[in-house]
């Protein structure tokens, strides 16, 4: 099953929901259509467990960042960082994200699971942002779910948006050093507007 996924996950980010064909996964995968449809009811269903995957396994690698332990500012950087590299390595993430986006959320609304994927990712900045709060190094007022968008937005735009940026601003692929350049310029962007 994790093969389908992992296959499917490729197929969906690569060509959408309306553009994938189960022919193309089942024979990737030498498994079956009739296997498929077993497992995942339908192409829609198939669709969605790759969705549900992609948010569970980046909600499983932000919770192992034991945030908890650093202080406030320095966790906060981590988090963005955090962020920004796996956006960064996992264009299929962001090319799904992207996908569902152009759905309207159609089917993450289907879920049985996405909420609760995603509380402990609002949790963890709550607790974080609170903390920072009451060691005086965060400033009052702010949203935690605020943050998170904040902190996705500038990571998210470099991967959904590098092809037609780089072609608009006649900028190749962009080298390791401009993306270590970006990542330090957008966690100093998140620390100055969540520090005093």
């Amino acid at each position: 099953m994790a093969e389908i996924l992992e296959v499917a996950t490729k197929e969906f980010a690569d060509k959408g929901l309306s553009g994938a064909r189960i022919d193309e996964i089942a024979a990737a995968t030498r498994t079956s259509k009739r296997m498929i449809y077993y497992y995942f009811g339908s192409k829609e269903g198939l669709y969605l467990a790759v969705l549900e995957e992609a948010y569970r396994r980046m909600r499983q690698i932000e919770n192992s960042l034991h945030l908890d332990g650093l202080p406030p500012e320095q966790a906060l950087a981590q988090l963005v960082a955090f962020t920004f590299d796996h956006h960064n390595n996992n264009e299929y993430y962001i090319r799904l994200v992207m996908s569902e986006n152009i759905q309207r959320g159609e089917f993450l609304a289907q879920s049985k699971i996405i909420q609760q994927l995603n509380v402990p990712a609002i949790e963890a900045i709550r607790k974080l942002y609170a903390r920072g709060v009451a060691e005086g190094v965060f400033r009052k007022g702010l949203d935690p779910v605020d943050i998170h968008a904040s902190i996705s937005a500038l990571t998210f735009f470099n991967v959904s948006n590098k092809h037609t940026f780089g072609l608009i601003f006649k900028r190749g692929k962009a080298s390791t050093a401009e993306i270590a350049l970006r990542r330090t310029n957008i966690v100093d962007m998140v620390s100055r507007f969540v520090c005093k």
